[in-house]
Formats: C-alpha cells, sequence, structure tokens
C-alpha cells in the first residue's frame, strides 16, 4: 500500500505540473500520513538536515567552474586545440566536437552549460562547412551529456549523497563509460556525416598545433589539477571543486585576461540560480528518503522483483529500461534522487558492485537529457542555436542510438567499468 501511496502521490502532482521539489515534499507528507508518522517538524528538520551536508558543497563550485570557464576563454581555446589536431580528418569538425566535449566534460561537470558552449563555438563553423544543421547540433547535444559522465561529474555527486557512496570511487568508475560515450558518438557521425559531402579542414602544421597547445595549456591543466588532486588523496572532491573555481577566476582574468570584473556578478548569478533549483530538490528528495527507509519501500520492491535477483544481469536490464523510461520524463537530477536510494538496495542484495551500478545509472539518466519529450539538453541546444526542438531530437537520434548501444555494452561486460576502477584505487 505504501509503496502504491509514493508512487501515485508521485505521478499525480507531476501529472498536475507541480515542480518535483515540491512533489517530493508532498510524498513525503502522504507517506507520513500512511505511517502515523506525520508531523511537520520532522519534514522541516529533514529538509535542513538534507541540504546540511558538506558534499553538496562540491555542486556551487563545480557550476561556478563552469560558468567562469565559459567567459574566461577556457572553452574556445580547448576547442581550438581540438581543431588543430584532428580538424583535417573527413568529418573532421564532428570529431573535434567530441573530442572537446570529452575535454570540456573534464572540467565542468554540468551537460547544459558544455552544451550551450559547444554550439555557440562549433554550430557556426558547421553551419558554414556545409554540414546538416539540425543533424550538426543532434551531434553537440549528445558531446554535452558526456558532461555528468566523465569526472568531475555533478550527478556523481548527486547520487552519492543520496546513496552514501564514495564520490571519488564513482569519479574514477566513470572515466572509461564518458570516453566511450564520446567514442560511440563520433562513429555515429562518421557513418551518418558522409551524405553532407563535406571537404575537411586543411591540415594544420606542427607549428599550429604546438601554438594552440600552449594556448590551452592552462584549460588543459585544469583536470589534471582536479582528478590528480583526488586520485592521490591530497583533496577531497568538494575541495576540488573550489581549486577548480579559483583556478578558473585566476585563468580567466589572469593569464587570458578576457575575464572582467564586470562580469563576475553575472557569472556568479546564473550559477547561485542553478545551484539554488539543485540544492532544493536535493534537500527535497533527502526528506522523502527519510520516510522511504522507514517504510522499507526497497525491501517491498525487493519483494516485487525477487525472482530477478537471481540473474542480476537479467534485473539490471529490466531496472535500465525503467530508468530510461523515467528519464524521458524527469530531469537526471529528480531521477537519481527518486530512485537511486530505493534501486540500490535491491542490486546489492543480487550481488551487484554499487559503484558499477552507480555509473550505469547515471550513464542511463545522461541519455535520458536527450530523450523526448522533456530532454533538458536538447531545450538547452534548440534555444542556442535557433533549431525547433523536433529537429534537434531528429538529428540527435542516431547518436542516441549509439549511447543506448554503449549502455548495453556496460551492461553485458561490468568489467569496463570496474577494471579501472581496481587500476585507479
Amino acid at each position: 500500500m505504501i509503496l502504491g501511496i509514493f508512487v501515485g502521490t508521485l505521478a499525480a502532482t507531476l501529472a498536475l505540473g507541480v515542480p518535483v521539489a515540491f512533489a517530493l515534499l508532498i510524498c513525503a507528507a502522504m507517506m507520513g500520513l500512511a505511517l502515523g508518522l506525520f508531523d511537520p517538524q520532522i519534514i522541516s528538520q529533514q529538509l535542513v538536515l538534507g541540504a546540511d551536508n558538506f558534499s553538496l558543497l562540491a555542486i556551487p563550485f563545480f557550476l561556478l567552474a563552469g560558468e567562469l570557464m565559459n567567459a574566461g576563454g577556457m572553452s574556445k581555446r580547448i576547442i581550438a586545440f581540438a581543431i588543430a589536431f584532428v580538424g583535417h580528418f573527413r568529418g573532421g569538425l564532428g570529431i573535434v566536437a567530441i573530442f572537446a566535449a570529452i575535454i570540456l566534460a573534464s572540467l565542468s561537470g554540468s551537460a547544459a552549460a558544455d552544451t550551450a558552449a559547444l554550439i555557440a563555438i562549433m554550430l557556426p563553423m558547421m553551419r558554414a562547412s556545409g554540414h546538416n544543421e539540425a543533424r550538426s547540433v543532434g551531434l553537440l547535444s549528445a558531446g554535452g551529456v558526456i558532461a555528468p559522465i566523465i569526472p568531475p561529474s555533478i550527478a556523481y555527486i548527486i547520487f552519492a549523497v543520496a546513496t552514501n557512496l564514495s564520490i571519488t570511487q564513482l569519479f574514477l568508475a566513470g572515466i572509461v563509460p564518458g570516453i566511450l560515450m564520446g567514442l560511440g558518438a563520433m562513429v555515429a557521425w562518421l557513418i551518418v556525416a558522409r551524405r553532407d559531402n563535406v571537404e575537411p579542414l586543411p591540415r594544420q602544421g606542427w607549428g599550429v598545433r604546438l601554438r594552440e597547445t600552449r594556448k590551452a595549456t592552462w584549460s588543459l591543466g585544469m583536470p589534471v589539477i582536479i582528478l590528480g588532486g583526488i586520485r592521490f588523496g591530497i583533496v577531497t572532491p568538494t575541495e576540488a571543486a573550489v581549486i577548480a573555481a579559483v583556478y578558473a577566476i585566476f585563468v580567466g582574468m589572469a593569464i587570458h585576461r578576457e575575464l572582467k570584473v564586470s562580469q563576475l556578478f553575472e557569472v556568479f548569478r546564473n550559477a547561485a540560480l542553478t545551484t539554488a533549483v539543485v540544492m532544493l530538490l536535493a534537500a527535497a528528495a533527502l526528506a522523502t528518503a527519510w520516510f522511504i527507509t522507514i517504510a522499507d519501500l526497497s525491501g517491498l520492491v525487493l519483494e516485487l522483483v525477487g525472482p530477478l535477483v537471481e540473474s542480476p544481469r537479467l534485473l539490471l536490464i529490466v531496472i535500465m529500461i525503467v530508468v530510461l523510461l523515467v528519464g524521458t520524463m524527469l530531469d537526471m537530477g529528480p531521477t537519481i534522487l527518486i530512485l537511486a536510494p530505493v534501486l540500490l538496495p535491491v542490486v546489492v542484495e543480487a550481488g551487484v558492485n554499487p559503484i558499477y551500478f552507480g555509473v550505469i545509472f547515471v550513464v542511463n539518466t545522461a541519455i535520458g537529457l536527450v530523450t523526448p519529450p522533456v530532454g533538458i539538453v536538447l531545450s538547452v541546444a534548440s534555444g542556442v542555436s535557433g533549431v525547433p526542438l523536433h529537429r534537434v531530437a531528429k538529428g540527435a537520434a542516431p547518436f542516441l542510438i549509439a549511447q543506448v548501444i554503449v549502455l548495453a555494452l556496460l551492461i553485458a561486460f561490468p568489467q569496463i567499468v570496474l577494471w579501472p576502477l581496481e587500476w585507479l584505487s
């Protein structure tokens, strides 16, 4: 009964257009009533405790680092660096886009910010070269969703806080899947872009390559500092986020000199607005998670899928299909916060490594960012490019298929995720 109350209340409130954070609080209240534990003080206390989490402090700083990166010229130098080395291949601009997307993903962890930066810089060049506009925007959208998979990732931080897992281990385990997502999109681009019949860019000499490498050195140094510091235990992920933001300010203002003092207010404002949304969601979800734990919803779900526990791979396939469907209707944050606390105990009972599950769960929800009807990244791509949403969705379809295939490979071969984790830990 309590499971039906949770699912029914959540579905009804979302169908009525209630914001996700408030829908979760209504779910908490309804479960409290059903359990005989309803007390506004409990909900308010859990709401405060949900937000009062040191690990969540990494989110505003990584968001701020992404905004500062774009404003300070770091993003465009990375793209110029990519063009110098791989722009001459056939379909080279698409390869450049994914190559740059992988590097940008290792800097900010925000799919929306990376997508906006890629489209703003790459789309005019792809249009001028004669590439199909909708397909180009679709590729850039697929590149943007690599950001939540390659560390530092806001999605991993949310998943870790919701499930009490190690952020560092999730970061390390996400490197190879993120690169594979990029390679999948790149292969799909090379297949579909042949019909555009576009001449590749001229090959750049080593003089140009060395010059662009020198210009991008400060930008390329950022992931080394972040991931190296986390890997060797010098800093925590939260401390790394602070270092990333300070580093981006220093490079933008003192090295590149493109970030002006007059821009800082707007940059901080944008990061604060996004942070407010994420933090309210996290606080509401963790308040709801308290009632989920008291009601033992994970135990109820385990009873429903009991026969599948004996076949972990089949269980994962069923769960990933459910998550993929939910991801078409909800943004990444709510999907993680609602489903992860319920599903993780189920897969652990089946013998699945929780870090591995966290990575493929995030990969799945990242794919949902380019899946209609919600698809937050599709909306960002449409807004920045001026291409209608339905055309962006159609253009993204080949790359969406490629990334679903990558997800299937990760489910079929868990060692792709687990081996690098064991080697890097």
